[in-house]
């Protein structure tokens, strides 16, 4: 039976997400973006749309909100995932480069999932949609950039690019007791 080598870091970063996304927070604080941006850097946009849209189907799934709406942000964020592996690939595991990029990628998330949708689902008026999300994207900013500073560089140092934390090196480790 073939396991595959990644298979337990993005589990690892399934679990962040949930969890961080469990517990109480401020509004619209999620750690997505944060936690999709190491899995992209490292093995690119496939990664990254398929890391993102995980994210958000498993978290709705798991916590019976799956909807309509989970499809729109789940095929957002999966976008943002593919533009995070272009952005990101071939760059240093630094801080500046995940904060850049998290800003970036709030407001477009946030104009597509909140502006546009807005207008076109929930037809309200573009005015009335723009001034409601204004406050809305700066707790989002806030808690990417956050985020960004702090989980993506060490996601990415501790999990992602750590080879103790492969699927083969940890069976190994815990149930044949080889280093």
């Amino acid at each position: 039976m073939k396991i595959k080598k990644e298979t337990v870091k993005y589990l690892i970063g399934l679990a962040t997400v949930v969890a961080l996304r469990l517990l109480p927070h401020p509004p619209n604080v999620e750690p997505i973006m944060a936690t999709m941006m190491p899995f992209a850097k490292k093995w690119g946009q496939i990664s990254g749309f398929a890391f993102a849209v995980a994210a958000v189907l498993g978290f709705d799934l798991l916590t019976g909100t799956l909807g309509t709406w989970s499809l729109i942000t789940a095929s957002t964020y999966g976008l943002i995932g593919v533009a995070a592996g272009v952005y990101l690939n071939n760059k240093e595991n630094k801080t500046r480069h995940y904060l850049l990029f998290a800003f970036v990628a709030t407001i477009i998330y946030d104009a597509i999932t909140g502006v546009v949708m807005g207008t076109l689902l929930f037809h309200m008026p573009l005015w009335v949609t723009i001034t409601g999300q204004i406050p809305f994207t700066l707790y989002h900013l806030a808690g990417n950039i956050a985020l960004a500073a702090v989980l993506s560089p060490l996601l990415f140092k501790w999990v992602v690019n750590n080879r103790k934390m492969e699927t083969g090196y940890l069976w190994n480790s815990i149930v044949l007791g080889v280093k």
